[in-house]
């Protein structure tokens, strides 16, 4: 992958939780917040990266949360995938309207509103500048939006999953329980599983490990940190060998 002459890496997959979506409250979409996630992207996308993103539907569905509430565990996930969908089209409006062309791709077929995962499509568009969002998660329930991501990180040749949070890395223990939590500037995959610190589910996370995929987890509510990450600046935790 060829890297522009200002940035670290030339292919990126960002993966977005639906909460980031959801503004304050992490629930719904709030407008403010697909405009200023969608900004940070076409930022990075002008500098000459190729964006991918996967987005979870936890500000509009959980899969899981609705299984502890009677629902099937099954329906809730494919629930959970088409709320993933909703966020993705909502982020390709606000891309588009900032002048990035932009496609969505879904795991599950829904052809009036997506195209259908095509590995060799998805890579096409890549390289003829345009953003790619994958919507629908792996198409199947019992995988998460981070398995995802792992799984199309690897697909598509990605040099980096950049995992978007609300907190600048990955800590100890919980930094809003604990003042005196600690944050890792680097951790290698081995030491985070032991450690239980959860930065994805144990699947995704193998993946990524198996495959020599870096993860770098970051605070993407800060002003420009996509942009300082994709250029090689000391931001958030990697998570390597």
């Amino acid at each position: 992958m060829k890297k522009t002459k200002h940035t670290k890496f030339g292919r990126v997959l960002l993966k977005l939780s639906g909460e980031a979506l959801g503004g304050d409250t992490g629930v719904g979409i709030s407008p403010q917040a697909v405009q200023h996630m969608a900004a940070q992207i076409r930022e990075v996308r002008d500098l000459g990266v190729q964006v991918v993103l996967v987005v979870g539907g936890g500000n509009i569905f959980r899969g899981l949360s609705g299984s502890e509430r009677g629902i099937e565990r099954a329906t809730g996930d494919y629930m959970g995938m088409l709320a993933t969908i909703i966020n993705a089209l909502a982020l390709q409006d606000a891309l588009e309207k900032l002048g990035v062309a932009t496609r969505v791709q879904s795991a599950i077929s829904m052809a009036q509103v997506a195209e259908a995962f095509i590995r060799r499509r998805a890579v096409r568009h890549l390289e003829k500048g345009r953003v790619v969002i994958f919507g629908g998660g792996t198409g199947n329930p019992y995988f998460s939006t981070d398995t995802a991501a792992a799984l199309r990180a690897n697909e598509i040749g990605a040099e980096v999953v950049l995992k978007a949070t609300k907190v600048d890395g990955i800590y100890d223990c919980d930094p809003k329980k604990n003042s005196k939590a600690k944050r890792f500037a680097q951790i290698s995959y081995i030491d985070a599983l032991q450690k239980r610190l959860q930065v994805m589910d144990s699947t995704a996370f193998s993946l990524c490990m198996d495959n020599k995929m870096p993860i770098i987890v970051f605070n993407s509510f800060q002003p420009r940190n996509l942009c300082r990450v994709v250029m090689g600046e000391k931001v958030g935790t990697l998570v390597t060998e």
